[in-house]
């Protein structure tokens, strides 16, 4: 079972919050698979990945780079794992699928959205019931995460 942690977003935005994480996660030597909903919002992504920090830089590509095998961070709207990621990050209610190949996923989302906090409610009790070991991360006013439950 994957270890799944929650994310909850309320003092910066997505853009901001997910290249830290995943600057963490290729530290850590881990291969990451990042799904959002909408290709709009994967070139959004992409987009931020880029530019988010003029002295650093975070490896990645999306599926319309081709060779999504080669990449150390994946930006996709699809269920995959060409690469054999250990960490899948959800953004944006993107569906969980099967997690079990993970050993750890990561799902931001926005705080400041009722209908986000509601249906991360809602998977937070099904990834439970079905046995993975979750966490609840929210961010205090000096911008550290907190694990809440």
């Amino acid at each position: 079972m994957a270890e799944i942690l929650f994310y909850h977003l309320q003092n910066q935005p997505l853009e901001r919050v997910l290249p830290v994480l995943l600057g963490k996660c290729l530290e850590r030597g881990w291969k990451v698979v990042v799904q959002a909903e909408t290709e709009e919002r994967v070139r959004a992504l992409d987009e931020a990945l880029w530019t988010f920090a003029d002295e650093s830089f975070l490896p990645h590509g999306t599926e319309a780079d081709g060779a999504p095998e080669t990449q150390p961070i994946l930006l996709t709207t699809d269920d995959i794992n060409p690469a054999g990621a250990e960490v899948r990050v959800l953004v944006d209610s993107a569906p969980s699928g099967d997690l079990a190949a993970y050993a750890r996923a990561l799902v931001l989302f926005d705080g400041n959205n009722d209908d986000a906090v509601a249906f991360e409610r809602e998977r937070w009790k099904t990834l439970k019931a079905a046995g993975h070991q979750v966490t609840y991360w929210q961010q205090d006013d000096s911008g550290r995460w907190q694990k809440k439950a």
